[in-house]
């Protein structure tokens, strides 16, 4: 049986997902970095280790670096794939909110297909990289974040900007704020962004993809902000890879 192979280079992790049939057999999780060709060519030599190469297997690329991998059979844009990953993952209808790195998609499907979809400014706070520099920031890993923000008070951050947002933080610890309060606010910001965009495709239900789909807390803050149960998976990190390969 020929292996499908989906390989999604986005601005800040590189994900690829194997099918062999209609079943997810295999996945890898790599950091773009600097040059997008030289993970993608990280990206080959590791699926030759696993017996996967082009000559015997399917190869679709999607995502922000998709245009740098030479050996794909063909490239599919992000949306499509996105919304055919959290269609297998989920089932074939509701609203996927994709947060990347840079940038966060909204995404309704209706019958397994895409008929609308939105996108944040590239500047605007809601993304996963906000979230990273918060967290550097503050000295704390993203999952400390969370835990620290389970336990404060929300002080106010209200830039849309990143840069500006971390000005804010900045200032708020030269003025004693409690380190908890900080991270509430950054947790309650970025849901607040993401449920912005979201909530212009109302849903009884949205699906979480992407790089937050592990973090237990920004979830349940996201549903608190849209009014509405968000479900995830911690497969849907791969949701662009997985609908990569299934355009194979």
């Amino acid at each position: 049986m020929t292996a499908r192979i989906g390989i999604d280079i986005g601005s800040t992790a590189t994900k690829v997902a194997v099918l062999e049939g209609d079943e997810l057999a295999g996945t890898l999780l790599l950091p773009t970095g600097f040059n997008s060709a030289e993970v993608a060519a990280r990206v080959k030599d590791e699926l030759a280790q696993r017996g996967y190469a082009p000559g015997n297997s399917r190869m679709v690329a999607t995502g922000y670096g998709r245009v740098a991998v030479p050996y794909a059979d063909r490239t599919v844009t992000e949306i499509t794939c996105h919304g055919r990953g959290a269609a297998y993952l989920f089932g074939p209808d509701g609203v996927v909110v994709d947060v990347g790195g840079q940038d966060t998609k909204t995404i309704r499907l209706v019958g397994g297909r895409v008929v609308k979809f939105l996108m944040n400014d590239k500047c605007a706070a809601g993304t996963g990289k906000f979230l990273e520099v918060m967290a550097n920031r503050m000295g704390v890993t993203q999952d400390e974040l969370a835990d620290l923000a389970r336990a404060g008070r929300p002080a106010p951050i209200s830039n849309m900007c990143t840069v500006f947002a971390e000005s804010e933080v900045i200032s708020l610890v030269g003025q004693g704020e409690p380190a908890e309060n900080i991270a509430s606010g950054v947790i309650e910001s970025i849901a607040a962004r993401v449920a912005a965009l979201a909530g212009k495709l109302p849903a009884d239900a949205y699906f979480l993809t992407g790089g937050l789909c592990d973090n237990a807390y920004v979830v349940e803050r996201l549903a608190a902000a849209l009014g509405a149960p968000v479900r995830t998976r911690p497969e849907a990190r791969w949701a662009g890879a997985i609908g990569a390969a299934f355009s194979a």
